[in-house]
């Protein structure tokens, strides 16, 4: 069972887990009701108004999985995070490789940081940032969207954030036949993953449409083009274009 710490005010929960890892047992969840440098992925910021939303982290230890296999925690986090939230509103979706979408609108992102011991992952701090009751959003994030706003009322933070750490420690008891289930969860859920193309972007701005074909445990993305052609790509290697922007 989850333990929790809330603190009133931190830079980031990630960071501050990161620092007492060794000490805390598995699935402490550090949280707070206010962040004042929240990161995402490659060091993007976080906006989240205090009081509004879910800012957390979460600490696993001793995963039965292989540093190689660790794509498998974030399809967890990815796939516990969008299914607590089809509890509230349906059209919950995971964005490759772990955002989660209400349609073309993010309402989470999540950042996971391993600690890589030789053959095997000391542990994992799964950091999530839920738009949940927030409903005005100043930073320049493209489509930005919370609960709230989704079903157009207001929601317990707390409550889902109990839910969805619940979910994430019951995801994360991975055994051969659990990893085969999650990962399949995790194609059924993925966005635009409905054998139709659609448009992506390289880094460098060249655009191209392309069907999902499959993720592989590894978190490679295989794109097919239409002329059957298939690309796999790593993390940040591509982007969905949505509304003419790359995300």
């Amino acid at each position: 069972m989850p333990r929790y710490i809330l603190l009133h005010e931190t830079a980031s929960t990630n960071t501050y887990l990161k620092r007492m890892a060794t000490l805390l047992p598995a699935t402490t969840v550090v949280y707070t009701h206010s962040q004042t440098a929240g990161r995402g992925q490659t060091g993007n910021s976080w906006e989240a108004e205090p009081g509004k939303n879910i800012t957390m982290s979460m600490l696993l230890k001793d995963v039965a999985v292989k540093p190689c296999e660790q794509f498998y925690i974030s399809e967890a986090a990815a796939v516990a995070i969008a299914s607590v939230l089809n509890r509230y509103s349906p059209g919950f979706v995971v964005k490759w490789p772990n955002d989660i979408y209400h349609h073309d609108r993010k309402v989470c992102g999540i950042l996971i940081e391993h600690l890589l011991t030789g053959s095997s992952i000391g542990y994992s701090i799964v950091g999530a940032g839920i738009n949940i009751n927030q409903t005005e959003f100043r930073s320049d994030a493209p489509n930005p969207v919370s609960l709230a706003r989704i079903t157009g009322r207001q929601h317990d933070v707390e409550a889902i954030m109990h839910e969805v750490c619940d979910e994430i420690e019951r995801l994360t008891q991975f055994t051969p036949a659990s990893c085969e289930v999650l990962h399949r969860t995790f194609l059924e859920m993925l966005y635009r993953n409905d054998g139709q193309p659609h448009p992506f972007a390289l880094p460098d701005g060249t655009r191209f449409h392309a069907s999902i074909h499959s993720v592989l445990p590894d978190g490679t993305l295989q794109l097919r083009t239409p002329d059957g052609t298939i690309t796999g790509y790593a993390f940040k290697q591509v982007r969905h274009v949505i509304n003419d922007t790359a995300l």
